[in-house]
């Protein structure tokens, strides 16, 4: 592995790191009803596994096994999207601008976890 590649790995970890203590920090300041608190804490295990697969990934012991954490990293990363959406915002503005901007980044980690499956194949 080169330096870059080395280096990348380590900004995604970092990313998919800070992505689920963002996601922890936005789950906080959520209104509490029931399906808030029920939706969040689905929210809260998606968010986080989609790092723990990548890092998961990172330590395969095969390529096969590589592709396999990478898809499951996907997987949650579409899972956090559904889990976003369903939140009740109860009309609250910063909280609707808080989704969105998570939303956007799970839309990236997706993105970003495909393309390595596409070129690890």
């Amino acid at each position: 592995m080169t330096e870059k590649e080395n280096s990348k790995r380590y900004d995604l970890e970092e990313r998919t790191h800070k992505f689920a203590r963002d996601v922890r920090a936005f789950v906080k300041e959520l209104p509490k009803t029931t399906a808030n608190i029920e939706d969040g804490k689905q929210l809260i295990r998606s968010s986080g596994s989609m790092g723990a697969n990548y890092i998961e990934a990172n330590e395969a012991l095969s390529k096969k096994d590589f592709v396999m954490r990478i898809k499951i990293a996907r997987k949650e990363s579409k899972e956090t999207k559904y889990w976003l959406s369903l939140i009740d915002m109860n009309n609250n503005s910063s909280l609707e601008k808080g989704r969105l901007r998570l939303l956007k980044e799970a839309g990236e980690l997706m993105m970003i976890f495909s393309a390595i499956m596409r070129k690890s194949q």
